[in-house]
């Protein structure tokens, strides 16, 4: 079986903190690039 790159936990906190990104109006991109996920994977 594959190994995953992200755990459960990793992933909640990095939706969490794009979440936040995006509120204060920074665009999807770069907040997701600044997680190190792309915009399809979000």
């Amino acid at each position: 079986m594959a190994r995953k790159r992200f755990t459960p936990k990793q992933i909640v906190v990095i939706l969490r903190e794009i979440e936040v990104l995006l509120s204060q109006g920074q665009d999807l991109g770069l907040a997701c690039r600044g997680q190190g996920i792309s915009t399809w994977s979000y």
